[in-house]
């Protein structure tokens, strides 16, 4: 009898661990680098898709707020176009930065990318960014549409 449920919880496990592997196997994350030496040195992924999700890093910008807003959702763009979305696909964007009222008054450069709708978001000032030159950085959160 022992040996019975000995190979039964043996059963059990090797099942239970496969089961887990396949489930993990559907979730795995996938790294995708824009400057992989920059981003391997720093110790981050400029976007990782896990599962239908795509999860953007910051990209940031210097110099006079609409120029700089400009150049984010510009990069931003080509992040999504690289991996077959647009900006309809974008369900979550946070903002940061070193001056709210300056990226309020331009925010227009912003809207113009959300042709087929908002996203969720938020806008944080903060005193600085990765670098004291920078002025604004953008995250984004996209999904990729169900086939």
């Amino acid at each position: 009898m022992n040996k019975l449920l000995l190979g039964a919880l043996l059963l059990a496990a090797s099942f239970g661990a496969s089961a887990q592997d396949n489930a993990g196997a559907k979730d795995k994350k996938t790294c995708y680098n824009m400057d992989a030496a920059f981003e391997n040195q720093m110790g981050y992924c400029q976007a990782v898709r896990s599962g239908n999700t795509l999860y953007i890093s910051g990209t940031a910008a210097s110099g006079d707020m609409p120029v700089a807003i400009g150049k984010v959702y510009g990069d931003l763009k080509k992040t999504l176009a690289a991996h077959g979305l647009t900006f309809a696909d974008v369900v979550k964007e946070t903002v940061y930065a070193t001056d709210l009222d300056a990226f309020i008054k331009h925010h227009q450069v912003r809207k113009a990318m959300y042709t087929g709708g908002y996203p969720a978001a938020t806008w944080l000032q903060v005193p600085r960014l990765f670098t004291p030159a920078l002025v604004v950085e953008v995250e984004l959160v996209a999904t990729f549409p169900a086939k």
